[in-house]
């Protein structure tokens, strides 16, 4: 009897050569209708794997990634089959299929230009696909086998796949009725598994992403279990385009992406207010949180980069200068700057812990194809800090830190899930070393009892982190705040403070950022807000919309009062029609139109509206500045 170490820690017993599929079934009934995959001693495999030794087994649903991603693989050769079946005569290669994040794609070399319409019909034929519920037949062949197969079919692509593998690579193919693709697998038991799809545009491609490659067609589609969540998944896409930050950005006039500098924002007027507000609010926040702020220089020498890894591990990612004959480099990161600023003077265990924040600009190359309104640029402000501290300290500065992290996120109405990052391939350091990191920052997650996500090997080079992934209000989420342990750059940098007992000990480093990138942050914020920025952020406070002429010296008299107390109001005297201006006070998310007639005038008071309510409320003017100045002094989420 096999002994099977379930993900809880339970032991169960099952007999050799069970497969997963009836040893799930064993365990659960109604769990084995929601499995999807299995993890075996850590590697996905498909349900139809056979158990012929003690291991461990975790089993995967549509809730896990690998579950997720196993059903989605599987609807991308439903794809290609159903593409197979409609268009026999179109001399149809294959090339490759993966699941993707959200969803899937297929590239194909077809003698024939896809289009839109011709989704519908493809879909059509995956679902019958879907009915027909066939099963997914895995095989391992020799090379040869596999050459003589796809050779036969035309399928070159295959065929060149095939040749590039490694000398005494595993080959598999899957097969799921007449269709049989080259593949490594996991797949779900059955087409019939993939409930619920869509295919959502198809793109040009280049042949394994080289230009110099043919270009290929790319379809790409969607997979869900249940036809509920893929729905709700396509309406989460509408409310994303009717919120895209770019498209929000120029209407709003608050940023603008120019082609003399691609991937550098430019911010206006109205985009400075809220790149200031939360600057300010920022500087707040770490005044009392016991921070110190600095700046350090953009551009420092090769000498420095070599010294902090970054030459060796980062300089694709670079911008390169020469002054006086040198190299120089244009900083893609604070950390080197703040390591020179600790090490301007001796510090005392009684200075740490040392918190040093830092808003500095820093570039970094991205691809231009990768570039993305705010999302993905190359220059961009993080809001960094470093903490010195003691090895005994270090527990209780991450709490310290997630404190701060909790107040800022709970400002803005956005909640997280942590996920700890474990070391990468390309690291820096000894395994005691990363050992020693990585328990430190799992113990502060698990004494704090936060529920975490283990995201293995995307660390930084220089240590594990924490990410903080933010939820944002249609449900997306956005890695943001992150805490770095890092033991190699004071290493490096021969850091020191001098203890208690005179001699002098190597402070442990956490790099952290909250927002992570100012202007990716404002980009979140649009979106999250879809524009309707909350009161003390946003850039009118409030729009005075006199009705005729006559009201325009008390609109202004008003909007004096307004601005002398700090308030950031303007006026809309134009000859239009009271319906016209409220309108379009909505269509710029204004918090607060005040519609001032006659009566308004003779009263001493304005009309009220809301932003998003179709009524008013009339109020005194000094009522309503005690309103707004409580709005945002208290920073409140709603209007």
């Amino acid at each position: 009897m096999l002994k099977i170490t379930m993900k809880d820690g339970a032991v169960r017993e099952a007999e050799a050569g069970i497969s997963i599929q009836d040893f799930v079934k064993q365990v659960s009934n109604s769990l084995a209708k929601k499995v999807l995959a299995a993890k075996v001693d850590g590697e996905t495999k498909d349900l139809t794997t056979v158990l012929d030794k003690d291991c461990k087994v975790e089993f995967l649903t549509f809730d896990d990634e690998d579950g997720r991603w196993a059903l989605r693989h599987t609807a991308s050769h439903i794809l290609a089959q159903a593409v197979k079946r409609l268009y026999k005569d179109a001399n149809v290669r294959l090339a490759i299929g993966p699941a993707i994040e959200n969803g899937f794609y297929y590239d194909f070399d077809i003698d024939r230009q896809l289009t839109e319409a011709d989704l519908a019909d493809i879909e059509k034929e995956m679902k019958k696909i879907v009915k027909e519920n066939l099963k997914l037949e895995r095989k391992e062949v020799s090379r040869e086998e596999a050459l003589k197969f796809f050779e036969e079919k035309g399928e070159t692509y295959k065929v060149e796949l095939i040749n590039d593998l490694p000398e005494g690579e595993k080959i598999t193919m899957y097969t799921q009725g007449e269709f049989t693709d080259l593949c490594a697998g996991p797949h779900v038991v059955s087409t019939g598994k993939v409930k619920a799809l869509k295919l959502m545009s198809i793109a040009g491609a280049y042949w394994r992403g080289d230009e110099h490659n043919k270009m290929l067609q790319r379809i790409y589609g969607t997979a869900f279990e249940k036809q509920a969540d893929l729905d709700a998944y396509l309406h989460m896409l509408e409310e994303a385009k009717k919120r895209d930050h770019r498209k929000l950005g120029k209407q709003l006039d608050l940023f603008s992406l120019h082609e003399e500098g691609p991937g550098f924002p430019f911010f206006h007027p109205n985009g400075m207010v809220v790149r200031n507000e939360l600057i300010n609010y920022w500087r707040d926040v770490h005044r009392r949180y016991g921070y110190q702020e600095i700046k350090t220089p953009i551009i420092l020498n090769r000498q420095l980069w070599e010294t902090s890894g970054h030459w060796d591990h980062y300089k694709e990612n670079m911008y390169f200068t020469k002054i006086d004959g040198e190299d120089y480099a244009i900083k893609p990161m604070n950390c080197p700057g703040g390591m020179l600023v600790y090490n301007s003077k001796q510090h005392s265990y009684r200075d740490l812990p040392l918190r040093l924040g830092e808003l500095g600009l820093v570039h970094r190359h991205e691809k231009s194809g990768e570039l993305h309104g705010l999302f993905r640029v190359r220059n961009f402000t993080q809001d960094d800090a470093h903490l010195f501290v003691t090895p005994d300290q270090v527990e209780e500065e991450i709490q310290h830190t997630i404190d701060l992290f909790d107040e800022v996120y709970n400002t803005f109405g956005l909640t997280y899930v942590a996920e700890l990052s474990t070391r990468p391939d390309d690291s820096m350091g000894t395994d005691e070393d990363w050992e020693l990191a990585t328990n430190g920052l799992r113990k502060a997650l698990e004494h704090r009892g936060l529920d975490y996500i283990v995201n293995e090997g995307d660390g930084a080079f220089y240590g594990p982190k924490i990410d903080f992934h933010l939820k944002d209000s249609i449900g997306r989420t956005w890695q943001c705040g992150t805490i770095q342990y890092d033991m190699q750059m004071p290493e490096k940098f021969n850091l020191t403070y001098v203890g208690e007992d005179g001699e002098k000990h190597r402070p442990i480093m956490l790099h952290r950022v909250v927002y992570g990138s100012i202007e990716r942050f404002i980009g979140i914020l649009i979106e999250n807000y879809a524009g309707a920025f909350p009161t003390w952020l946003a850039p009118v406070q409030a729009r005075i919309l006199p009705i005729t002429d006559k009201q325009a010296d008390y609109a202004y008299e008003l909007r004096k009062k307004m601005f002398d107390l700090g308030l950031r109001i303007e006026v809309d005297d134009r000859s239009e029609k009271i319906g016209k201006k409220i309108r379009e006070s909505q269509m710029l998310k204004t918090p607060y139109s005040l519609v001032v007639g006659d009566q308004e005038m003779a009263d001493g008071t304005v009309a009220v509206r809301k932003y998003g309510e179709q009524q008013s409320e009339t109020m005194k003017v000094e009522d309503f500045i005690a309103y707004l100045q409580e709005q945002i002094a208290t920073k409140a989420k709603k209007f």
